[in-house]
């Protein structure tokens, strides 16, 4: 058994939150969940067997750029046009007015507006 599987279980849990036309960054789920381990959030998007229900083409890096996705950059950046999503350069125009914020409340990570 993968030990990361319940880790990973727990990001796509968060990413399921994340309604079309908004991101997030690895990063944010990371401290949506309570830890600094971003990478490991990648990682857990790298091993994303459901893309349709498990949204991680809404996942960007830090500095709004795009970040890799399992079937391409390209598609990545189609996906999140569709949805509304301005992207110039490769990178997320008004990050912060597209982003979703996740609060955190007794331990366990909840749904905020956006």
């Amino acid at each position: 058994m993968d030990k990361n599987l319940d880790f990973n279980k727990q990001c796509y849990e968060l990413l399921k939150q994340i309604p079309e036309g908004k991101v997030t960054t690895y990063s944010a789920i990371a401290r949506a969940m309570g830890t600094k381990a971003w990478r490991a959030v990648g990682n857990a998007m790298a091993k994303n067997e459901d893309l349709i229900h498990t949204p991680c083409h809404r996942v960007v890096r830090s500095d709004g750029t795009i970040g890799q996705y399992a079937l391409g950059t390209e598609k990545k950046i189609e996906l999140l046009a569709n949805e509304g999503v301005d992207i110039v350069n490769g990178r997320i125009k008004e990050l912060e007015k597209n982003m979703h914020h996740f609060s955190i409340v007794s331990s366990s990570v909840t749904e905020t507006k956006t």
